[in-house]
């Protein structure tokens, strides 16, 4: 059974920083894809950065140059460094994983999700 289990949100003010950890456990190796989402009040749960089976990353346009996703292999856990942070980017994060994904920011492509945790960015 894959679990992902995110730690790491809360409030932070404008041009701060927060990193989010998403430990994942139930895989065999290290080999799958792994993202993070959010989604803020009102508003559709969006693909905001994801690491696919060969490593290679992807952002949305939104956070691109101010987030950095990675993932440590040996710990099984993935990260999201949130740098130089915006009201906008006020949400509920989470993080997904599969096994394999053709599209690494589409949201109906993975299977596990984590319970999410909340990001506030006052101004």
């Amino acid at each position: 059974q894959v679990q992902l289990v995110e730690s790491g949100g809360g409030s932070v003010q404008a041009g701060g920083s927060l990193r989010l950890s998403c430990a994942v456990s139930g895989y065999t190796d290290s080999r799958y894809c792994v993202a993070w989402f959010r989604q803020a009040p009102g508003k559709e749960r969006e693909g905001v950065a994801a690491i696919d089976r060969g490593g290679s990353t992807s952002y949305a346009d939104s956070v691109k140059g101010r987030f950095t996703i990675s993932k440590d292999n040996a710990k099984n856990t993935l990260y999201l460094q949130m740098n130089s942070l915006k009201p906008e980017d006020t949400a509920m994060y989470y993080c997904a994983a599969d096994l394999w994904v053709e599209y690494p920011l589409g949201i109906d492509e993975y299977m596990y999700w984590s319970q999410g945790t909340q990001v506030t960015v006052s101004s």
